[in-house]
């Protein structure tokens, strides 16, 4: 288990993740329609989280299927993807990237060297950290919460296709607003908006109904997050290197969901329940809402090559 979906799984789910496609799409557009193009690519993700999710769930609870024939189902899935992911290669891959960019004399290198000593990229960086923190803990944690809580299974599987459903609805109207409005002005009302909504969950009775406004509330920002954090990467250091340098912000999310991950599952060991999670999970999200407004957005003049 540890090897397969702790390791394979997740470096194939990393290699293939949004800074590929955020990379490659953000050089076939002009630079007004990037934040919405990588809306449209997170609305397909959150898409097809809320068609997996309850139909996963119902193969598991399927006495003739179960888990096994779930997850067989997740690899087929992944294998008719093969053939949409080649057609992202067609094309010469210099030209494309370099579509919309104005000087392309700067090196990968250069690129790296340059984002390292930038305040608001470490910035941006610390709050995608919390971002995965968030999402990984409610992701492998949501059943056992519903569990305790004493309700069926199927809420939480229906909690996460809702989360999923609602994040099409955000991604496709914060890409929008990417275009509009400073993204670290979006990202500061995301982080926010998480805050508070932890706040109302620990408040609340904890019925079906609660857990499906609680899913429905935080599925307006879930991966929303992405297309202004793109953006902001894409307005510092031009979109060349975009894949590369918002890749190492996935990573920063990634670490973070690893904390979310393990720290639930020591904080359900320690404690039986997870309420020192819930609020450790609401100052992080106030915290990276605070850490995203001295970010600065304008474009940074690039060192010429040499």
């Amino acid at each position: 288990m540890t090897l397969t979906m702790g390791v394979m799984i997740a470096f194939g789910a990393g290699a293939g993740s949004f800074s590929i496609l955020m990379g490659r799409v953000a050089g076939k557009v002009p630079p007004h329609l990037r934040g919405t193009a990588s809306g449209v690519l997170n609305a397909g993700g959150s898409l097809g989280q809320f068609l997996f999710a309850p139909l996963v769930q119902g193969l598991v609870l399927l006495p003739a299927a179960g888990w096994r024939v779930a997850a067989y189902a997740l690899a087929a899935a992944g294998l008719l993807a093969l053939p949409l992911a080649r057609l992202l290669t067609c094309g010469d891959a210099a030209t494309v990237q370099t579509a919309f960019e104005p000087d392309g004399s700067q090196t990968l290198k250069q690129a790296l060297a340059q984002s390292a000593k930038d305040r608001s990229y470490i910035l941006l960086h610390l709050g995608f950290f919390t971002c995965g923190f968030h999402i990984a803990f409610l992701v492998t944690h949501l059943p056992t919460e519903v569990a305790l809580c004493g309700l069926p299974p199927a809420v939480a599987s229906w909690s996460l296709a809702l989360i999923g459903i609602t994040n099409v609805i955000g991604s496709l109207i914060v890409g929008w607003a990417v275009g509009r409005w400073r993204s670290k002005y979006l990202l500061f009302a995301m982080y926010a908006s998480r805050a508070l909504l932890i706040a109302a969950y620990l408040v609340m009775p904890r019925t079906d109904v609660a857990f499906y406004l609680f899913a429905a509330g935080l599925g307006l920002t879930w991966l929303a997050t992405v297309p202004p954090t793109a953006a902001i990467v894409g307005k510092l250091f031009g979109v060349r290197y975009l894949a590369t340098l918002f890749g190492l912000t996935l990573l920063s999310h990634q670490i973070g969901g690893f904390f979310g991950a393990y720290l639930g599952g020591t904080a359900i060991t320690a404690f039986g329940d997870y309420g020192w999670m819930w609020y450790a999970d609401m100052a992080l999200a106030a915290a990276a809402a605070l850490l995203n407004l001295p970010i600065r957005e304008s474009k940074i003049v690039r060192a010429e090559k040499g």
